[in-house]
């Protein structure tokens, strides 16, 4: 056996030792949650989707872009990236906010404006909730017709047309259906990642955003693994 072929065996044996190692660190229960209840996912048949559970109006998810860009790009092809917006913090207009990404995504322009509205929100102040310098909750909060036009600008979807929408049924029942998953999926915090409606990443037994990639990645792999498994 030559040195080259010895060492390349070598180099694949320390490779899968380390993934087995790295993933007997992850345990269910712990660093991450089994759903009692696996939620229907919304990606097309062979794709796995990653769901982010967010708000506009949280700060920390407003951090979090980034790191999400770096996730997604260390995952493979098939994975689709999705978004579900939670509403529990009134005091910081997350409910105005769930309802105006709803109604974007019902009218097919949410991603398109996806950074937009966080950098109106946290870098220009235009949908801003907070007073510059102090961080004080404002007293005259972003309302629908702002949102309206903000997309109008952005997007080019008409302000009228947008708050139309917004105040329909059908956006009334998205906003039902995206509360009543949050709450099966028992997402305690924002951002919150979920896999493939199964496996809840649960950040605070995390010790860094490294270790929340590679327990995504672990997780995207046992269900490419069981996917490739079925008959």
């Amino acid at each position: 056996m030559t040195r080259s072929v010895s060492t390349a065996l070598l180099a694949g044996v320390l490779l899968m030792l380390g993934s087995v190692t790295q993933a007997a660190t992850w345990v269910a229960g712990k660093q991450y949650s089994v759903l009692p209840q696996p939620q229907r996912t919304t990606v097309p048949a062979g794709k796995i989707e990653l769901m982010e559970v967010f708000s506009y109006g949280c700060p920390h998810c407003n951090q979090f872009q980034a790191i999400l860009k770096k996730l997604k790009a260390s995952l493979p092809a098939n994975v689709q990236l999705v978004y579900l917006p939670a509403s529990w913090n009134t005091a910081e207009n997350w409910p105005l906010f769930q309802r105006a990404f709803l109604t974007a995504q019902a009218l097919g322009v949410a991603e398109k404006a996806h950074e937009a509205v966080f950098d109106a929100i946290w870098r220009t102040g235009e949908l801003g909730i907070t007073e510059p310098g102090t961080g004080r909750i404002k007293s005259q909060l972003p309302t629908i017709d702002d949102m309206a036009r903000f997309y109008q600008r952005v997007t080019g979807v008409k302000a009228a047309d947008f708050v139309a929408a917004s105040k329909s049924f059908g956006i009334d029942l998205k906003v039902r259906q995206a509360d009543a998953q949050i709450k099966a999926m028992q997402v305690p915090s924002t951002p919150t990642l979920v896999v493939n409606g199964k496996y809840r990443v649960n950040n605070e037994n995390l010790g860094s955003n490294e270790e929340m990639i590679e327990l995504v990645k672990y997780l995207v792999a046992l269900e490419n693994n069981a996917a490739a498994k079925k008959p």
